[in-house]
């Protein structure tokens, strides 16, 4: 039986600990059950949660010793250093061949062992920027939503860390496994770590003369880089420099980003054909409208909306 013990400490988020409950630790009718969860922390006792409630843990740190899988669910604040006796702790369980894993914040504590130098690491894409200024040494990808090294692995924000974990149930016992647990939580039953973690775009900057506003309201059009330079009267070789300096990025590069942002949003909230969202969205045809959206999302327009489609 692989044994998953989950490291908690105050302020323990509760979200990010159910994820691994939800998938390791609980017995459903039907599904058999490979794994043994517990939870330990520091100092055994009440421990104070995200959600206003203390949640009692017995085991202490001599849990993680017999731990097959390490699992850190979140680290509040993520400025929070690691004792001497967690990071020992973590070292050890690390050298025995444990597999340490972690969700959202819980990357921070990953991080001040060492295990990350030098290696790639993700986290909610709002803790990304924070990540790789604590810990330069970490190759932050803030666009995946999880990856695993095999002895390593980190996820993005809350959600994230159920498809890491129903990810590493796939690697110890098989996707039909995995998709079965899935189905019982109602869940998509694979997401590739590879896919976008879908943040919010920023509202268009208004530092370039309300350009990026009239282009937004052009993009079912033909609108290209001239149009955008004639627009403000000047050399499109001059608003590359503009856009690079202030966007740090080129015109043609931003367009496309909006194209495929809009393209989303119409996924999300219309039942549009395909071939109807690309025109709208000044992509022309459906194969184009494909390969850009792959090409920057990581995945289908048929996959993303099956996923994300509101009411």
């Amino acid at each position: 039986m692989h044994r998953v013990v989950a490291l908690v400490r105050p302020v323990q988020p509760t979200f990010e600990l159910g994820c691994a409950v939800e998938v390791f630790g609980t017995p459903r009718a039907g599904v058999a059950q490979h794994y043994e969860f517990e939870v330990c922390t520091e100092t055994p006792g009440p421990v104070p949660s995200s959600a206003g409630y203390a949640m009692f843990v017995e085991r202490d740190l001599s849990a993680l010793e017999h731990a097959d899988t390490v699992l850190i669910p979140g680290w509040h604040p993520p400025e929070e250093p690691l004792s001497d006796q967690v990071r020992e702790a973590l070292l050890q369980a690390h050298t025995r061949g444990a597999r340490l894993a972690t969700i959202c914040s819980g990357v921070f504590a990953l991080a001040r062992t060492g295990l990350l130098d030098g290696r790639s690491a993700t986290t909610h894409w709002a803790s990304a920027a924070k990540l790789q200024r604590e810990f330069p040494d970490v190759l932050v990808e803030p666009d995946r939503l999880y990856i695993d090294h095999g002895d390593v692995a980190t996820s993005a924000g809350a959600g994230a860390g159920i498809d890491l974990c129903l990810h590493l149930v796939r690697q110890d016992h098989g996707p039909a496994h995995a998709a079965l647990l899935a189905r019982h939580m109602v869940m998509p039953p694979h997401r590739e770590g590879g896919q976008l973690q879908y943040a919010p775009t920023p509202p268009p900057d208004e530092a370039l003369d309300g350009l990026l506003d009239w282009a937004e309201t052009q993009l079912a059009t033909p609108l290209s880089v001239t149009d955008m330079a004639a627009h403000l009267n000047i050399s499109p070789r001059t608003l590359a420099r503009r856009f690079a300096d202030q966007l740090g990025t080129s015109p043609g590069a931003w367009l496309l980003s909006r194209r495929v942002s809009q393209a989303r949003a119409l996924l999300e909230e219309t039942d549009l054909p395909v071939e109807v969202i690309a025109a709208r969205v000044g992509l022309g045809s459906p194969v184009n409208l494909r390969r850009r959206f792959r090409a920057q999302v990581g995945t289908t327009p048929a996959a993303y909306r099956r996923a994300f489609r509101t009411s």
